[in-house]
């Protein structure tokens, strides 16, 4: 593959990029609560650490480096849908500081972790209405005649 080439796709794969941001900023907005943000946003890294999968599988390195990137810019796509649920409901600040760690750590690094608090999200208890209450309401207040 060329110079020319690979930059061409790099630049279509950027601004495929930039839409997808737009989109989950606008989706991101839609959201009632930092759970669905959360859902939402590990559904960027799911996508990312599957990509990361299928690179380390590839032997040919132009692909496996292509996939890479895609991991990368799937994951950084998932970072102001993350911040949103963080601002929303402070469980989810792990997931957003893990989200943000991935422009200085390598993502494989942070693999582990960003699964593990995706599967929290997943299957979220939080944000539901608590259990009945078994202490009984407080009696009416006597009206005035």
């Amino acid at each position: 593959m060329t110079t020319a080439a690979l930059r061409a796709k790099l630049g279509r794969l950027a601004a495929g990029s930039v839409l997808a941001l737009g989109l989950g900023i606008a989706l991101s907005a839609c959201g009632s609560n930092g759970t669905a943000l959360a859902k939402q946003a590990c559904t960027h890294v799911d996508r990312s650490i599957a990509l990361l999968k299928q690179s380390a599988q590839q032997s040919d390195q132009v692909e496996a480096a292509r996939l890479t990137q895609r991991a990368y810019i799937e994951l950084r796509d998932a970072l102001p849908i993350a911040a949103k649920a963080a601002y929303d409901d402070g469980q989810w600040q792990a997931l957003m500081t893990t989200v943000s760690e991935s422009n200085r750590v390598p993502e494989t690094t942070l693999t582990s972790a960003l699964a593990a608090q995706c599967r929290v999200a997943d299957s979220s208890t939080f944000d539901q209405a608590p259990p009945p209450s078994s202490i009984p309401p407080p009696a009416p207040a006597p009206s005035s005649p």
